[in-house]
């Protein structure tokens, strides 16, 4: 089956708030077998509302609204779904009763414009909404399903897991499941050049995306049972593995300060960081990880030279001869937060963010990545290109990659 996903609201168009609906409802309905083809927004306007209904019946099996469910005249969606099937406006009894007990609880009476939100096409299914006033509804016409959902997230996704799953589940056979795998340290050209005849197979399949900072490799495969999935999906990952699996940082939500923190409390061993271009970064990364506390020790800011000698010993002779951002400083910055933070790890940053402060010996993107432990002291040069964000980003992505790698080079 086909789906498409209509969603209502003036606000999304204007970027006021982020469609977060869509993105779960795909989601869901992948799970279920059902092919998600067309996401479209579009705003609280009748005619382009009808617009959008006519494309969706001539493409879809399944037609999902979500927004302009409330009470205020510019709530269209229910309206204008009934005028376009042509079928009359009539009250739910249920509905009306489920708006009286919401009110009830919060000690209030609703308004006479409130019971708008009990008026459904005729021959509507309806989705009582615990969490809000309006209530959902099915509708199946002339061989669609019309699904009409409310816009809050809050609303929506309890409603669509109480009710919307099951029903769509005894209308499919085959389940959608996908696993995305992270990769670091590899372009999306020679990470497809290296896995290109994996991209050919129909089922499951295997598609490049690009992340931020990073690319992935997303498998889906179709079939009739979730386990059955898995399997194709685990093979599939295994043949990817053998190719170029030391790139693969993480997978589905995992991110790259996740893995390095699970790896470090795996490990058993700490880390600290001295950081000047990343202004923080890198240490809030790690502890933005739940459990951080166990693994992590220090993080110190050194923006300016003199903070950099008076709270990292980082000798004046060097900054002098060097400059802060050079391998001799990073090497410093790495060696003393290790033995400052008494840590097993010591890794350090810095370099030139921009947009301003380059050179031509020392251009913006220049970022030095200096790693200590009590057995070896390494430094990382790195050139990087793009924003200000972009640098600081990926200099904090190839920090965490190089503690990742030392990670797993470690018995």
């Amino acid at each position: 089956m086909i789906s498409e996903i209509i969603s209502v609201g003036t606000e999304l168009l204007l970027g006021q708030i982020a469609n977060t609906d869509a993105k779960f409802l795909s989601t869901q309905l992948s799970l279920l077998g059902i092919d998600v083809y067309f996401q479209t927004n579009v705003g609280d306007n009748e005619k382009r509302i009808k617009d959008c209904l006519a494309i969706a019946f001539k493409r879809s099996d399944i037609i999902i609204t979500t927004g302009g469910l409330g009470p205020t005249d510019d709530d269209l969606t229910k309206e204008t779904v009934a005028s376009f099937l042509e079928l009359p406006l009539v009250e739910y009894e249920d509905a009306k009763n489920s708006i009286d007990n919401y009110f009830k609880k919060l000690n209030q009476k609703p308004t006479l414009n409130n019971y708008k939100q009990a008026l459904f096409p005729k021959g509507s299914k309806i989705l009582p909404n615990n969490f809000g006033t309006a209530p959902g509804c099915i509708i199946e016409h002339k061989g669609k399903i019309i699904i009409i959902l409310p816009g809050p997230p809050s609303e929506l996704i309890p409603m669509f897991n109480n009710y919307v799953y099951p029903f769509l589940r005894s209308k499919s056979n085959e389940i959608i499941y996908s696993r995305v795998l992270k990769f670091f340290g590899i372009g999306e050209s020679k990470l497809e050049e290296l896995v290109k005849s994996l991209l050919n197979s129909s089922n499951p399949t295997v598609a490049p995306l690009v992340g931020d900072g990073f690319v992935t490799l997303r498998i889906t495969a179709k079939t009739s049972n979730k386990q059955q999935a898995i399997e194709m999906i685990n093979n599939m990952e295994r043949k990817i593995k053998d190719i170029v699996g030391e790139y693969i940082f993480a997978v589905d939500d995992e991110s790259m300060e996740s893995t390095v923190v699970n790896l470090l409390k795996e490990k058993k061993l700490t880390v600290s960081t001295a950081e000047s271009c990343t202004g923080g970064l890198l240490a809030g990364k790690i502890t933005d990880v739940p459990g951080a506390s166990e693994i992590f020790n220090l993080g110190l800011v050194t923006y300016s030279n003199k903070a950099k000698q008076n709270l990292l010993n980082v000798k004046s002779e060097t900054l002098e001869r060097y400059g802060a951002v050079s391998h001799e400083t990073a090497e410093e910055m790495a060696i003393n937060i290790l033995h400052l933070s008494k840590s097993d790890i010591g890794v350090s940053v810095t370099g030139i963010a921009g947009p301003d402060g380059g050179t031509t010996d020392k251009p913006v993107g220049l970022v030095y990545v200096g790693f200590a432990t009590k057995e070896k002291v390494d430094v990382k040069k790195l050139m990087l290109n793009g924003s200000r964000d972009k640098i600081r980003n990926r200099t904090v992505l190839n920090a965490l990659d190089i503690i990742r790698r030392y990670l797993l080079s470690i018995n």
